[in-house]
């Protein structure tokens, strides 16, 4: 028996993601412009990075709490209060080290061997890979193209529920497709959960990432304080802070001490100087969200009405995130797709098998970057798409 062979099952059908499988093929690329990665372009801004660096020439380097310092509890709370018009104790949020560990946390707490986590697909791999560690068993509710827009079958999800069912897990608004949950949709989906008896993982990290207004619709608008709802978020996309792995479960209060022992087992808590540059994005931070969020909405005309042009691309302007999901004509295998687009268009695009088996043709762009960039990627992608039989 080979040493690998002694390892958990479940830990070794972990799948290799498909986006960083084309990220490696042409990473370093002279000239190519990385549209696979879901991050902008843009550093984090100086009064963030500057709060963490005073916190470190203040000698903050030591061991912190668990849930996370009570500042920024505070400020997340606040940001939550000011953003759905809902009061928001801080007892009810707690600090993670990326929104990625918080889903993992939410997981553990929720699922083992022979549960079930129903999600809506196609989704950011991640999630069913976490799941599927845990033991439990990712079950996908795919959303369907309707030729104009991306739509969730609601008697599908209900059919997806078994006794074995302990959450649905809905990233809204979603990556890859940009489909948003409507107001209507969000409160079906909790009175399914509530009819099962099960809990709703929301993943709202795009939530002001929409075209349409302040924020997208939320399962906070719907909720009410007894219902079985976690929530998870992250610092990494408003405020452009993706490598400082910081993010937050919410969640209710009585879940304290379990989430506290679960951080305790994992990180031990972050770090108390990257918390303090995540106060000060909260505090100092909304007009470079606004600012973000307006020139995403420009790179998604950009982008969407060049490839529209082509004629031979199923694409629509997404109603929230920063991706456009779509598909070319004739393209079957996205992910052979992408490693010919990175090497004969020099763009890099995710593949669309990385986030559903039910869209192995279709390719991820992430337009959120400077607008010559998306202008250039986009007319480059539809040079390529001519050349094609």
């Amino acid at each position: 028996m080979s040493l690998l062979q002694r390892l958990r099952p479940a830990a070794l059908a972990a799948p290799e993601s498909g986006i960083v499988a084309v990220i490696n093929h042409a990473r370093g690329r002279e000239g190519l412009i990385p549209l696979w990665a879901g991050e902008g372009d843009l550093s984090t801004p100086a009064f963030i990075a500057e709060a963490a660096a005073e916190a470190l020439r203040g000698g903050e380097t030591f061991y912190t709490w668990q849930r996370g310092i009570p500042e920024l509890r505070q400020a997340i709370a606040g940001y939550t209060e000011r953003l759905y018009t809902r009061p928001t104790s801080p007892e009810r949020i707690f600090v993670t080290g990326s929104g990625m560990h918080a889903i993992q946390l939410v997981l553990t707490a929720l699922a083992g061997e022979g549960d079930e986590v129903v999600f809506v697909s196609p989704l950011w791999p991640n999630f069913a890979a976490a799941a599927g560690v845990t033991g439990a068993r990712p079950v996908e509710v795919a959303l369907e193209w309707t030729g104009t827009q991306w739509s969730l079958d609601l008697d599908r999800l209900r059919e997806a529920i078994t006794p074995r069912t302990r959450a649905i897990f809905v990233n809204t608004p979603n990556n890859p497709t940009g489909w948003t949950a409507d107001a209507e949709t969000i409160r079906a989906i909790l009175a399914i959960a509530r009819d099962a008896g099960i809990f709703v993982v929301a993943d709202e990290i795009y939530s002001r990432f929409f075209y349409a207004g302040l924020r997208a619709p939320s399962f906070h608008d719907a909720m009410t304080d007894e219902d079985a709802l976690i929530f998870v978020n992250s610092f990494s996309k408003n405020w452009a802070m993706t490598g400082w792995r910081v993010g937050w479960i919410e969640a209710p209060v009585e879940f304290g001490q379990l989430i506290e022992n679960l951080v305790q087992y994992s990180n031990s808590g972050v770090a108390a100087f990257m918390q303090r540059g995540a106060v000060a994005a909260i505090e100092h931070g909304e007009s470079f969200i606004e600012s973000q969020v307006a020139r995403a909405a420009e790179a998604r005309h950009i982008f969407t009405t060049t490839l529209a042009a082509t004629n031979r691309v199923s694409i629509a302007p997404p109603n929230g995130a920063f991706y456009a999901f779509f598909a070319i004509d004739g393209v079957s295998d996205g992910m052979q797709a992408a490693l010919r687009i990175a090497d004969e268009a020099l763009v890099g695009l995710a593949p669309g098998a990385a986030f559903a088996p039910t869209t192995p043709g279709h390719l991820r762009a992430c337009f959120h970057r400077r607008l010559d960039q998306v202008q250039e990627s986009a007319e480059r992608l539809a040079e390529w798409i001519g050349r094609q039989p």
